[in-house]
């Protein structure tokens, strides 16, 4: 194991530590997806819930409300999810645990390459293109155990504080679909807020991750410089070149927003 490796491990370990520890019976919510993403991954990790389980609720939820808000895009499809999750549990059966965010479904800024889905930045010119490879943060999160069910929608090349584009529509606010949801994080903060995802990531110039947080009624956190590598990045993305750009979290609560970010930073300067 190298200084990389060690580093890596010890990020998600001491994640891991600092999440709740187990509920009682009457702490178990009706509804897994009402969870905070730190209780949701000690359900998991205690077993509480099986992985399945939670993809079939999460699922459920965005197959429901979803089309009325249009946060998720370029999903895969749900067996393709909840084979992931049945390894995911099989995994946790041979006491294999692979990170915080083990078996919890997630979902990518469509401004990131997460290998195997659709980049297109909301943009016709890259529609239909798929990632042959994880951007470095996106690898991060995937390490630590997400599966991820598909991307988060943006505005064309993230440009703008609104996130509607000529591929995949409009995002609408979870509070009323009609007005904005804000942007460019605003598919992440709409799908938090409306509880078909447990926590986001997405990137920040000008406000990308404060203002959707503000107006869907999240949080939103813009790192400083270098917390979060961010190359190699979606050479689609207009935060390949804008040194502005930060890649941060997005949340229910404060904490879960700043849990993710030691998974995402082991062994960078």
């Amino acid at each position: 194991m190298d200084r990389r490796q060690f580093l890596g491990a010890a990020s998600g370990l001491s994640v891991a530590l600092s999440l709740p520890a187990k509920l009682s019976a009457s702490e178990l919510p009706a509804d897994l997806t009402d969870l905070t993403a730190a209780q949701l991954s000690a359900v998991i990790r205690e077993q509480q819930a099986s992985c399945v389980e939670v993809m079939k609720a999460y699922l459920e939820r965005i197959h429901r409300y979803n089309p009325v808000y249009t946060a998720i895009v370029s999903m895969v499809d749900d067996d393709q999810a909840i084979r992931q999750a049945e390894m995911a549990d099989n995994a946790l059966a041979k006491d294999e645990y692979w990170g915080w965010m083990h078996g919890m479904p997630h979902a990518i800024k469509n401004l990131s390459n997460a290998k195997g889905l659709e980049t297109s930045s909301g943009s016709p010119i890259f529609a239909g293109t798929i990632a042959e490879a994880d951007d470095l943060h996106v690898g991060r999160i995937r390490s630590q155990g997400a599966i991820f069910i598909g991307k988060t929608n943006t505005p064309e090349f993230g440009l703008g504080s609104q996130s509607y584009n000529p591929v995949h529509g409009t995002t609408g606010c979870a509070y009323d679909p009609g007005l904005t949801a804000g942007g460019s994080s605003g598919g992440a903060a709409c799908g938090m807020a409306t509880h078909m995802l447990p926590i986001a990531d997405g990137s920040d110039m000008m406000g990308s991750l404060r203002n959707p947080g503000a107006f869907n009624n999240v949080f939103g956190f813009r790192p400083s410089q270098g917390r979060v590598p961010r190359f190699p990045v979606a050479i689609s993305s207009i935060t390949s070149y804008r040194p502005a750009a930060r890649w941060g979290g997005m949340s229910r609560t404060p904490f879960d927003c700043c849990t993710p970010l030691p998974a995402t930073t082991p062994g960078f300067p």
